[in-house]
């Protein structure tokens, strides 16, 4: 894989996906900055990027991509690599969050949110993957949480569709390895991003009522969030340096938090599990990465 990374951000209008544009792009690699209506609801961002392209001569590239919609997902990688001539690294960033007491989610929520946080990796992976295997090479990456692996209440749908997003991206790992695709989980603490400002509450407002003193719960979690918030550049400097790790090199998961919360060792004790399970099942030489033939450079 060359030093310099073509590379396909979703959910970059705002917040991690924004610093990871500007913070790679810094670094010389080509980035491929999607947002949802970037001739609307996200014009402001997308010119704020663009601007910032021309004036650092950065090379970053605004389209167009609505992760919950199959057909869109598929012009903005087919569009980037008609441009670049490849994809080498996919970062599934877009999501967002959502509080409340479960009960009081509807199953509409419930729907909404699985359909960006997980599906939404489903569908830019089935995208760019035919690419990827023609190259030989290629990471998927993935902007997970602390959530994916230890739950607080009334954060449980969000947990659910990072658990479910790390299982996939497992999996994936298992499966593309031996094509020299690699599968990257990155796993953020509490960060001080706009998706605090764009959380969505449950809606039932009558189940969340029944509750008693429980239904403060929310309020003071997202409180003790926000007031423990590091510096979200920490995140963007980890997948800088991840994207920078020679193919075959990196890990499959990447713990990024201004505190302890026990994940490593969760991560740690998991690997020795899976590959028991692995060993068990005859999987471990099928599952190894094969370093595959190096994509042509820009």
């Amino acid at each position: 894989m060359n030093s310099k990374q073509v590379v396909l951000i979703t959910g970059a209008s705002t917040g991690f996906g924004r610093l990871f544009t500007e913070t790679l792009a810094r670094k010389g690699h080509t980035i491929f900055a999607t947002m949802r209506d970037p001739g609307g609801r996200n014009a402001k961002n997308a010119s704020e990027i663009r601007t910032l392209a021309q004036n650092e001569s950065l090379p970053i590239h605004v389209l167009e991509m609505d992760v919950t919609d199959d057909a869109s997902v598929e012009r903005a990688i087919d569009a980037a690599v008609s441009k670049a001539g490849r994809i080498d690294v996919a970062i599934n960033n877009a999501g967002y969050f959502l509080t409340g007491l479960e009960e009081a989610v509807t199953t509409e929520q419930a729907r909404r949110l699985m359909d960006t946080n997980f599906l939404g990796p489903v569908r830019v992976n089935r995208a760019v993957l035919p690419h990827m295997r023609r190259q030989r090479s290629g990471v998927l990456m993935y902007i997970s949480s602390v959530a994916g692996r230890v739950v607080l209440p009334s954060t449980g749908f969000y947990c659910a569709s990072k658990f479910a997003l790390e299982a996939l991206a497992e999996a994936y790992s298992y499966e593309l390895a031996a094509q020299g695709i690699e599968s990257v989980i990155v796993q953020p603490g509490a960060y001080e991003t706009p998706v605090f400002g764009n959380t969505v509450t449950a809606a039932d407002e009558g189940r969340t009522s029944t509750y008693g003193a429980v239904r403060e719960l929310p309020a003071k979690i997202n409180a003790a969030l926000s007031s423990g918030a590091g510096n979200a550049q920490e995140v963007a400097d980890a997948v800088l340096r991840i994207v920078e790790t020679p193919a075959g090199e990196k890990q499959l998961r990447y713990i990024v938090s201004p505190r302890k919360v026990g994940v490593e060792e969760i991560n740690a004790l998991s690997k020795q599990v899976q590959d028991s399970i692995l060993e068990a099942f005859g999987l471990t030489a099928d599952t190894k990465f094969v370093k595959g033939k190096a994509a042509a450079s820009v």
